[in-house]
């Protein structure tokens, strides 16, 4: 029986690499490749006196030889499977396990089997876990974030480092599944994203983690057009959620969301740019309708205190309800911050205060954008009223739970530039691709990229009026 069972096998795998490969071929070459391969075996049963017998043997030795093949690949990936489950366990008996435990047969011990504990595996063709369904003792504390971290994060390294999983705990059954999850979509360029009033778009998702989709340009051409998954940020009067803070690592894309955001505010308010790093990050939006721009020290000092004293004027207003929002994006303020002491001015951080706090009933968003190394400088006033947060870049575990206010592992293997975690107010950590939005003076970016940024800033008509700077 087990003889047949090969065999019928073999004769599956080699119809089926047989029809990859028909299906592979060019409609020019299939008759071609076709003639023989008929030709050959009609031959053979017409023209030798055991044909018919010779052509069946072949069949079944071939048939019977990639069976064979398939059967010890299959034995030596079910016994790779069981070392990488049995080191998984193992690892897991720290956390799952209880000193004293009066069970007879706890679940998790040194030494136990870990088939009782592992009621669903899924892998890959190598191998490598993809999907997981582990049970998990009772007395367990799977309501302590801090306690799931660790037993997530041995998961993660262990089922396979390189790759992102999504973890979901069922508290009432004492399970926890593991999935391993796709990167988030990438090849999105700048572009007027299809979003409601009050709405912007941070970048792109899961398309199971949020309830919406909206039609975007990607692919590699950057002009196919798809369905993705937007992480929609709404600051606004009413919002829990009215500053926006982005940290990451050099080149990780902070500045890049910055741009992305100050081009869509555009759309419904007035922009104040301030560069801490004065590298000409924000030149292309200089002496645009609705922007102004600041990169030097004193100019940039200057122009937060504006924002200060307009802020205060809006409040006294009634919140100025007929006038445009006002977004005040600053880069790297914990180095502007600097130079400005340096230079012996005033501290640019404390003109901040006033949007920060009150800027929300005046229609006042901030945007900050910083490094991991100066986030110490901003205190802890901007990360408190800043409660929209984006994590960018290849960061440890401590650093994007530090930003984002929960546990969480942060992005795996290799990270593109814009590939991180967002967090706005108490709600779910989502993964994050930005959109790609470079300097279109930078010529090593691709044009097209450029381009596209380009045609989205309003026309030169000259900087936003600002009274008292």
């Amino acid at each position: 029986m087990n003889a047949l069972l090969v065999v019928f096998r073999g004769l599956r795998l080699l119809a089926a690499a047989g029809r990859r490969r028909w299906c592979g071929l060019p409609r020019e070459r299939r008759v071609p490749v076709l003639l023989p391969a008929v030709a050959v075996p009609v031959l053979v049963v017409l023209l030798l006196p055991f044909g018919p017998a010779l052509v069946a043997a072949a069949v079944l030795g071939a048939a019977a030889w990639a069976g064979w093949r398939a059967e010890r690949a299959a034995r030596a990936l079910r016994a790779a499977v069981g070392e990488r489950l049995a080191v998984l366990y193992s690892a897991l008996v720290p956390y799952f396990s209880l000193a004293g435990d009066p069970s007879p047969e706890p679940l998790y011990a040194h030494g136990g089997a870990w088939q009782r504990c592992f009621p669903q595996v899924e892998t890959a063709d190598d191998g490598r876990i993809v999907r997981l369904r582990l049970r998990y003792p009772a007395f367990f504390p799977d309501g302590d974030a801090k306690c799931r971290a660790r037993v997530e994060r041995t998961l993660a390294g262990k089922a396979g480092r390189g790759r992102e999983f999504r973890f979901g705990w069922d508290e009432e059954s004492g399970e926890l599944e593991m999935a391993a999850v796709d990167p988030p979509p990438t090849g999105i360029c700048a572009q007027r994203f299809v979003t409601g009033p009050g709405e912007t778009v941070l970048g792109f998702t899961d398309a199971d983690a949020v309830d919406r989709t909206v039609p975007v340009l990607g692919g590699v051409e950057y002009a196919e057009r798809v369905n993705a998954a937007p992480v929609v940020w709404r600051p606004g009067a009413r919002s829990g959620e009215p500053h926006l803070l982005v940290v990451g690592v050099p080149g990780s894309g902070v500045t890049s969301l910055l741009r992305s955001v100050a081009l869509q505010a555009l759309r419904e308010g007035d922009v104040l740019l301030v560069e801490g790093s004065g590298a000409g990050e924000f030149a292309c939006f200089e002496g645009r309708s609705g922007v102004a721009a600041e990169a030097a020290p004193g100019g940039a000092v200057a122009a937060l205190e504006w924002a200060a004293r307009e802020t205060e004027r809006r409040l006294l207003a009634g919140g100025d309800k007929g006038a445009r929002a006002l977004w005040i994006v600053v880069d790297r303020p914990a180095l502007l911050r600097h130079l400005a002491r340096v230079e012996g001015l005033g501290d640019p951080l404390d003109s901040l205060l006033v949007p920060l706090r009150f800027g929300r009933a005046g229609r006042v968003t901030v945007v900050l954008g910083e490094h991991f190394e100066g986030l110490g400088e901003l205190g802890g006033m901007a990360p408190s009223c800043a409660r929209a947060r984006v994590v960018l870049g290849a960061v440890s575990a401590e650093q994007a739970g530090a930003v984002l206010g929960v546990p969480v592992a942060g992005p795996a293997g290799r990270v593109p530039p814009g590939r991180g975690l967002a967090r706005l107010g108490a709600g779910p950590v989502y993964r994050l691709q930005v959109p790609a939005t470079p300097d279109p003076a930078d010529d090593t970016v691709d044009e097209r990229l450029r381009g596209a940024v380009l045609a989205l800033l309003p026309d030169r008509v000259g900087p936003v009026a600002r009274s008292g700077i």
